[in-house]
């Protein structure tokens, strides 16, 4: 995997620093490597960490009552997790596992604090990232609680549009979708509901779907339906 620190300059709360700065971040943290399908973090540690993707993919996941996994997000390349947790000193609130091999830098408590207080711009961009993701919550729970099947699946599929797709010419194109066991625990249904939906947004002319990659043929309108 990749030993270079650019990486840092696409990390949201650290995109506006300058070289010099990026250049003690990169000295503060360490990089671990994770194996698919192993965990990164688990619901109710205490928070002591930041932690940045450098390569990879994890799912951001909490275990309901009834046993089964509500995934809350999925992230990849340049996005964190950890702020929380080392903001509040209290535990964890979800399980953080691989989806596939990926390297992860990790920042202490301590060092993360250090910072923010010398490096308030961090703290502003911080603030602003943390607004973002508390708007998506938002939109999540209203998701889940109001819409039918249809709504809740164009919703995660919305998510992983903000979350991992890429723009081209007014469509989105999601690469590699998750699992539809996982599309089902983000959209709090079933694999056969997954299924259904998906071939009925086909047939409607919204979305095409080839194999594990999806295209919002127009991203916009898509958003407008379903939001």
């Amino acid at each position: 995997m990749s030993g270079s620190n650019d990486f840092l300059k696409y990390v949201p709360i650290f995109s506006d620093l300058n070289d010099a700065t990026i250049e003690q971040i990169s000295k503060i943290g360490v990089r671990k490597s994770f194996k698919k399908d192993s965990v990164v973090m688990f619901e109710h540690e205490t928070g002591s960490a930041l932690f940045v993707i450098v390569e990879g993919k994890v799912k951001i996941s909490r275990v309901s009552e009834d046993g089964r996994e509500v995934i809350l997000s999925i992230l990849n390349d340049s996005d964190f997790f950890g702020e929380m947790a080392i903001l509040d000193g209290f535990a964890r609130s979800a399980n953080v596992t691989a989806m596939e091999d990926s390297e992860i830098y990790i920042i202490q408590r301590n060092d993360f604090i250090a910072l923010l207080q010398d490096h308030p711009e961090i703290s502003i961009a911080l603030l602003n990232e943390l607004t973002q993701r508390l708007r998506a919550a938002d939109l999540k729970i209203k998701s889940l609680s109001l819409k039918d099947a249809e709504g809740k699946v164009a919703s995660v599929i919305l998510q992983l549009a903000d979350d991992i797709g890429k723009i081209k010419n007014g469509a989105v194109e999601i690469e590699k979708l998750p699992l539809q066991h996982d599309l089902a625990n983000m959209a709090g249904t079933s694999r056969e509901t997954i299924s259904r939906t998906f071939h009925s947004l086909v047939k409607k002319g919204l979305i095409d779907l080839k194999g594990s990659k999806l295209r919002i043929l127009n991203y916009e309108a898509f958003k407008e339906l379903f939001t």
